[in-house]
């Protein structure tokens, strides 16, 4: 069923708004350039109307915090399962871009600009040019779709093809016309599609039932250690992949730049920090009374997107962050929990099998 949403007058008797139109979807792609976050505040744009050599332009390309692209494709004028079918193609093209045709297409986007320097400005880590374009989604921008195209976004999403549309409608209120969005698939599971599978499939093998795990972002080990838990926040993008562990799991936790830390097995699903305990000397305390740095996880506590989200562990085996294990050929990604099914990640889990003894040692709970 084609998604519809509306907005409501808040009266005793509720009336809804009338339905508006923009212009035309040049407009729409003029405010999602001016305001990103109309679409994702996790994203950074770095192409417009890009020449893909297959005939066509696409309409926008953006860059996650992991480096991978996403390729942003307004509906126009073309017919449904067209917009599926062209995406699909431009995705083939947007597969092969390397890190230079990448940073030309930044340089006409920002008259000059570093792709380098502004992903150190957006994101706040250095950019490893060895991770860009690793993987990609698509998404689809549209005011609806028809029921057989839902269908099919739906049907590629579910088989790990990163791909989800998103919806915008204006409202007329009083002389004033209002955007509101609505996602076809939870973002999350697109994220999710896009960080578990590699740009080139005959890179990708099957998932070895061991989740990777990022903690980092200047957070203490020691408290992670210490009280049991992973945790992510500062933006739903590193957040929600949080959501894929489920108890008895087993993660591997990497931080980046520095080497894997600790193997665990996943004791409860993510919680915030508001309602997240640990266990002390003096019994079972909030989080935000105990840990080293509160100040950095009660800041937003209140702001579901930036919050921070903890997933209780039960670690097997850790070292302190001084003694990271790391060699050259071990996986990294930045999303905060994925699955990977890189060649390398089964490497590296059986690498880490060697150096984490304790990784299947029978658990307490």
């Amino acid at each position: 069923m084609p998604i519809k949403h509306a907005i409501w007058k808040v009266a005793t008797r509720p009336s809804p708004l009338p339905v508006s139109t923009l212009l035309n979807e040049q407009q729409l792609e003029d405010m999602i350039v001016s305001v990103p976050e109309i679409l994702s505040s996790e994203w950074m744009l770095i192409g417009r109307q890009e020449q893909t050599g297959l005939g066509g332009r696409i309409d926008l390309l953006a860059l996650a915090p992991d480096a991978s692209l996403v390729l942003v494709e307004l509906k126009r004028n073309r017919t449904p399962r067209d917009i599926v079918a062209q995406a699909l193609d431009y995705a083939s093209w947007m597969e092969q871009l390397t890190a230079e045709r990448i940073n030309q297409i930044y340089q006409r986007f920002s008259n000059g600009g570093k792709l380098d320097e502004a992903f150190k400005r957006h994101f706040d880590v250095e950019l490893d040019e060895d991770t860009l374009n690793k993987s990609h989604q698509i998404i689809l921008v549209a005011a609806e779709l028809d029921d057989s195209t839902e269908r099919i976004i739906t049907y590629l999403n579910a088989r790990n093809i990163a791909i989800n549309a998103v919806f915008f409608q204006v409202f007329q209120y009083g002389k004033e016309r209002l955007l509101s969005r609505a996602w076809l698939i939870d973002p999350s599971q697109t994220q999710v599609n896009a960080a578990t599978t590699t740009s080139n499939s005959r890179e990708r093998e099957p998932w070895n039932g061991e989740y990777y795990v990022t903690y980092g972002g200047g957070r203490s080990w020691e408290d992670a250690r210490t009280y049991g838990f992973v945790s992510a926040g500062g933006g739903s993008w590193f957040s929600q992949t949080l959501r894929m562990l489920s108890p008895g799991n087993r993660i591997w936790v990497n931080i980046p730049k520095t080497g894997y830390v600790g193997v665990g097995r996943v004791l409860e699903p993510s919680v915030t920090a508001k309602s997240f305990k640990v266990k002390t000397k003096a019994g079972e305390k909030p989080c935000l009374k105990v840990l080293s740095d509160p100040k950095r996880f009660s800041r937003d506590a209140n702001d579901p997107d930036k919050a921070e989200y903890f997933v209780r562990v039960e670690w097997l085996d850790t070292v302190p962050e001084s003694g990271a294990f790391y060699e050259v050929g071990l996986f990294g990604n930045q999303n905060t929990v994925c699955q990977p099914t890189a060649p390398k990640w089964s490497h590296t889990v059986e690498r880490l099998k060697t150096v984490f003894k304790k990784w299947n040692k029978r658990t307490l709970s």
